[in-house]
């Protein structure tokens, strides 16, 4: 599995030039030797027969990761999700649209890529993900500005399939860096980042226990079937801080345990999210 992560993360960083210069700074700031604490990794699927959360979730399940509880229900976005873990390693935030609740022609673009390639797709997930190839066919620019213009993420899945959507640090666990993420997204913002506004720059869940902010996603050149070639968005990095359950606040914060902090997987329907995209799921 670390090898699988070392990966994803060559790629990622390769593909996400903010992502890398942030993960640099951060890295700098810690002890020599000490990675970058990771709080999750996300992916985007769509929710078809052999594809979807199902097809990453069984890659997953062959290094030891399990499902970690209840589905998880965005009706706005027409989403549902799954958090999977395993001890000592980032959470993994698989989620997928239900593309049979899409128009009728965004399920025909959607059906004529994916769907032509079936459940070959979904066996091809983690090689995927890891190289950042494309399981089916390129669409042409027009087919990528229609579905776009019904979803947005339904039109990222099309032009980037199975890569990596973004990493988050757990900046809590920083040692490095002080202050929070509230600290932490000034000091990007005084370097010359931009953070996602969408909804608010620093995205608080209803119990106030999670704090989530992230960069505006890197855009990546991307050649549609019909030769045009045009800048379509591609991976963002991610920052969330975890305070900790009330039963342990008491605890000294240098001796609190992940187990002990809010968890991400807490809620069946996660749409009272005090943000608008993606709560507690990103």
């Amino acid at each position: 599995m670390n090898s699988y992560l070392r990966k994803l993360l060559f790629r990622y960083t390769d593909t996400s030039p903010t992502a890398a210069t942030i993960l640099m700074m951060l890295e700098g700031l810690e002890s020599p030797g000490s990675p970058i604490p990771f709080d999750h990794i996300a992916f985007r699927t769509y929710g078809m027969e052999g594809q979807g959360i199902a097809s990453l979730a069984s890659f997953l399940e062959t290094f030891g990761y399990a499902d970690a509880g209840d589905e998880l229900a965005f009706p706005n976005k027409k989403l549902r999700a799954r958090w999977m873990r395993k001890p000592g390693m980032p959470r993994v935030f698989l989620s997928e649209i239900k593309v049979e609740e899409l128009s009728e022609g965004a399920q025909a673009i959607i059906q004529r890529y994916a769907g032509a390639m079936g459940a070959l797709a979904g066996a091809h997930a983690g090689m995927c993900s890891a190289t950042g190839m494309l399981p089916w066919a390129h669409p042409t620019l027009h087919e990528y500005e229609d579905l776009a213009g019904e979803s947005e993420y339904a039109a990222w899945v099309l032009v980037n399939g199975y890569t990596l959507n973004h990493m988050t640090v757990a900046v809590h666990r920083l040692q490095g860096f002080k202050g929070g993420i509230r600290a932490l997204n000034e000091e990007l913002k005084r370097r010359g980042f931009e953070l996602n506004q969408q909804g608010s720059e620093l995205k608080v869940s209803p119990d106030g226990g999670l704090l989530q902010s992230s960069t505006v996603a890197d855009s990546v050149l991307f050649r549609f079937a019909d030769g045009e070639e045009q800048l379509v968005p591609g991976t963002y990095i991610e920052f969330a801080e975890r305070a900790p359950l009330l039963q342990f606040a008491h605890v000294p914060a240098a001796e609190l345990q992940e187990v002990q902090r809010r968890d991400g997987a807490s809620s069946r329907v996660a749409s009272t999210w005090k943000t608008a995209g993606l709560p507690d799921a990103r």
